[in-house]
């Protein structure tokens, strides 16, 4: 019989598939404690969720937030990293964490924006800009017309106030 704790977590894990646009699914093992929390920390200062829940849970929370067939990467120990508002944050992260800890984390899989995904297909959205990356290479590309125009109307302007000058000149 399920306890209320159990319960609790359950829900609590089912609110976060639902509203994370990545979720991805880490397997920890052998990873000492002041590495788990140097990545924890990283997870957090770009808010991120990095939990670790029994995967029966876990099985159970999913099916209720509509994702079935997870049930062969919730084996052993898994960690799920959650993001609300950037789903790449998390393959950022991890792409970074194992530069310098290449055999600790495997990535089992992950769900970007409702979609499952392999492993492998994390590095892809590793090297994805930011969303401040690509806001400001929009602006900047609707700022270039601008500049361009601007910087043509300057032109002709002198050119015209250096040709009446020139005009005024051999008239006097």
């Amino acid at each position: 019989m399920p306890t209320e704790h159990k319960i609790n977590i359950v829900k609590d894990t089912v609110k976060r598939f639902e509203s994370s646009k990545g979720i991805y699914f880490t397997k920890y093992t052998g990873i000492d404690v002041k590495k788990i929390t140097d990545l924890r920390k990283s997870f957090r200062e770009n808010d991120v969720e990095y939990v670790v829940t029994k995967n029966t849970l876990t099985k159970r929370a999913a099916k209720e937030a509509g994702y079935k067939n997870l049930d062969e990467i919730l084996t052993g120990q898994v960690a799920i990293a959650f993001s609300e508002e950037d789903a790449t944050a998390p393959a950022r992260i991890i792409k970074e964490f194992k530069k310098e800890n290449e055999d600790l984390l495997d990535v089992l899989g992950l769900i970007f924006d409702g979609q499952f995904y392999p492993s492998d297909k994390y590095i892809e959205f590793a090297n994805l800009p930011t969303k401040e990356e690509s806001l400001t290479k929009m602006v900047v590309m609707l700022n270039q017309p601008l500049t361009k125009f601007a910087s043509a109307l300057n032109d002709s302007f002198a050119k015209l106030l250096s040709t009446l000058g020139n005009l005024k000149e051999t008239k006097n």
